[in-house]
């Protein structure tokens, strides 16, 4: 039932976009991009980036923004400043993938997004040469279903995280091309990266990444916080391993509210909550911050960024995977804020 209403709500908001008609326009970002001091965020989080630790022997964990199909589609910076391709989200990813590269040099990626759910069993892609892309989105145009994303997998890096799930004494398992993981927007049920994970790396990476491997991990669908932190320490040992840990989501996300996307639109609620992610965040002591960033499901603005947790629980796997270390924020990109964990 979730996914049917998620995938409507995706294909109504393409709709809306496609025709730009008053209804979009009237959510749409009020905010001219000759506005927004792009130089200036761009200064800052450089800044941060630099300053990140250089340990690739213990790469910290990253929770990051991991924008929309609309990020890919050049027109929507005319209504979609904030989000689109020319907006900060956009232009920080640019910057921030070959940063972890150059600094972290990883021998590859484990992702988790907030498109994949799984009750008590965490599955891993274990796609081998060529990881497929499933678009899980529908009623879009057809140019949505033509971005490409090439990345390979690592069977012997799958069976390892397969292997720290089970250690800790969670079910997992491997999951190949052969089986189905979702709806496709192309009329059929596939295997493949979500574009969780396919429309941020090919804005970080490029369109081809085949030098180190990427397997995706899914999130637990109880969508708990504790869980979900569980999900992410189960994994923490790869960071001394060599691979760089991911989990995308975003900040505020309320497709049933579109004005929540942008500073400019969005309400009080929004921006108290989004706000108050920041400043967990900075909470020095390690059982502290745990305590608020645990808490944030209780701030009485989350339900209005967050009507399912889904792209939100992204964050406590992220920490869970950097348990035992201390936590920055990377970008205070609102709405998409950027976080390391572990450091």
């Amino acid at each position: 039932m979730q996914r049917t209403l998620v995938l409507f709500i995706l294909s109504l908001l393409s709709a809306l976009y496609l025709s730009r008609n008053a209804l979009f326009s009237r959510f749409a970002s009020k905010r001219n991009m000759a506005t927004i001091d792009l130089p200036t965020m761009q200064k800052e989080w450089r800044k941060v980036l630099d300053e990140l630790p250089n340990t690739p022997e213990k790469i910290p964990a990253f929770f990051f923004g991991h924008g929309s199909p609309l990020t890919m589609t050049p027109d929507s910076g005319r209504t979609m400043s904030w989000g689109g391709p020319s907006g900060p989200l956009a232009a920080f990813l640019k910057d921030f993938g070959p940063a972890l590269l150059k600094k972290y040099q990883p021998k590859g990626i484990v992702v988790f997004s907030a498109h994949w759910e799984t009750r008590g069993e965490r599955l891993v892609t274990d796609y081998g040469d060529t990881n497929p892309l499933l678009y899980d989105y529908c009623g879009f145009a057809p140019s949505f279903y033509q971005i490409d994303f090439k990345s390979r997998g690592d069977a012997a890096l799958a069976q390892r995280v397969v292997d720290l799930y089970k250690a800790a004494g969670q079910r997992a398992r491997l999951s190949p091309k052969s089986e189905a993981r979702g709806e496709d927007g192309r009329g059929f049920c596939g295997p493949g990266f979500d574009h969780g994970v396919f429309i941020p790396f090919r804005i970080m990476f490029g369109n081809i990444f085949t030098d180190i491997p990427v397997v995706e991990v899914s999130i637990d669908s109880s969508l708990s916080p504790e869980v979900n932190w569980g999900v992410g320490k189960a994994v923490s040992k790869l960071r001394e391993e060599g691979i760089l840990v991911l989990s995308g989501g975003l900040t505020v996300h309320n497709l049933r509210d579109f004005g929540c996307f942008s500073p400019d639109t969005a309400k009080p609620a929004h921006i108290e909550f989004d706000r108050a992610i920041v400043e967990a965040v900075k909470v020095k002591d390690e059982a502290a911050r745990k305590t608020a960033l645990i808490n944030l499901v209780q701030h009485p603005g989350f339900r209005a960024c967050h009507p399912r947790e889904d792209h939100f629980v992204p964050i406590y796997i992220a920490a869970g995977a950097g348990d035992g270390g201390a936590a920055r924020l990377v970008t205070d990109t609102y709405s998409s804020e950027t976080i390391a964990f572990g450091l």
